[in-house]
């Protein structure tokens, strides 16, 4: 078995060298709970999508997203923002109020309502613009290392991950997760791991994580082998799957086998989640409902009729989820080929752009704070 080096961000010191991708809506400090709890701590948890401006702003919601467990460390937090100055501001606000010990910059997201922003994956695109927000994001976090998540490019025709990623070393980033799509594809296709081995070779001077296609702790373990990457950073592999990540403990130590578990434990987890959710948001109703999303993931592969998917589609309390999956065979083992791919899957061809976008690389102008958003969590 190759034996792999321990992962540095910063002065943190990640092994196995796994991260848990931001997902907006998904990685909430319920779910980070779960997967740090199958993973026994090991790790990097990295929270949903935090809006530079709404986080300026004091955003009551914002605000809440940003709430950590006191068992959360390092504390990570994913910022998005298109201008430079409103991301300098929320960095040193970070800072100077300990709001976490890591800052990853998300220029990685494909939905329509960021990248019409210019901003997700649509940034990179304008290296003027990326250069000056990493400036400013490096130059405010002090002693917190920064880190940035992106794509290959918008498109085919458009790539930008080498430029982006020599910008970063220059600026003084800490490590480059890359997604291995384009904007264009969204989460369709294959992810194209060749680009994450480019990657590593065209920005030797530090840490580079793959990030696409990653379903299994096999998957991550070929990925770190094929590519030379530092680490790997899991999103929709662990959907409806949080001990994922004592999987990838297991494999990158050769420890054991892994979860595999039975409908009678992923019932349990699954109140186990809802019932965190409600805890958090203060409510066990709203809990049960936010819960809802994550029924279909928990579920894949295992044998649950229609009507009873439905049932627990609607479900608003801790006691009608239990007495549902109650119903349920439970003595059901793991079902054979359910670590397949969840979540969104399909691409969609088309990058929703500002006016003019593409133009010129190197001209920003008609960028401003006003292209901020204005809500967290996507």
């Amino acid at each position: 078995m190759t034996a792999f080096s321990p992962l540095a961000i910063g002065p943190h010191i990640v092994q196995p060298p796994v991260v848990l991708a931001p997902m907006a809506g998904i990685t909430n400090a319920p779910f980070r709970t779960l997967c740090r709890e199958f993973s026994g701590g090991k790790g990097l948890f990295v929270s949903e999508m935090i809006t530079t401006r709404a986080l300026v702003e004091r955003n009551e919601k914002t605000m809440q997203l940003i709430r950590f467990d006191e068992t959360e460390k390092p504390r990570s937090i994913q910022l998005y923002g298109v201008d430079p100055v409103t991301v300098g501001k929320a960095v040193r606000m970070i800072v100077d109020e300990d709001l976490a010990d890591h800052i990853d910059l998300n220029f990685g997201c494909p939905v329509p309502k960021v990248t019409r922003k210019g901003g997700g994956s649509a940034l990179p695109y304008k290296r003027p613009l990326l250069r000056a927000i990493l400036h400013e994001a490096v130059t405010n976090a002090g002693d917190l290392p920064v880190t940035m998540k992106m794509r290959k490019g918008i498109d085919d025709d458009h790539i930008t991950f080498l430029d982006a990623g020599r910008i970063a070393v220059e600026e003084g980033v800490t490590a480059i997760a890359l997604h291995g799509r384009t904007a264009a594809q969204h989460y369709g296709g294959t992810a194209d791991w060749d680009a994450i081995a480019r990657l590593k070779e065209h920005v030797p001077e530090i840490p580079v994580l793959g990030n696409g296609d990653i379903w299994s702790a096999d998957d991550a373990l070929r990925m770190m082998r094929e590519t030379g990457c530092d680490g790997v950073v899991v999103g929709r592999g662990c959907l409806g799957r949080p001990w994922l990540f004592g999987d990838l403990v297991a494999g990158f130590e050769g420890t054991g086998a892994y979860a595999q578990p039975g409908l009678r434990v992923v019932a349990d987890t699954m109140v186990r989640h809802a019932r965190l959710l409600g805890e958090w948001l203060g409510d066990e109703s709203r809990g049960v409902v936010d819960f809802r999303k994550h029924v279909a993931w928990y579920l894949k592969g295992f044998s649950v009729g229609s009507e009873m998917r439905k049932k627990l589609a609607i479900t608003s309390s801790l006691d009608e989820l239990s007495a549902q999956l109650s119903e349920l065979d439970l003595e059901q083992p793991w079902p054979t080929g359910a670590d397949g791919p969840r979540g969104r899957t399909s691409g969609n061809g088309r990058v929703v752009l500002p006016d003019g976008w593409l133009k010129d690389p190197y001209d920003c102008a008609g960028v401003s704070e006003d292209a901020e958003l204005d809500t967290s969590g996507g």
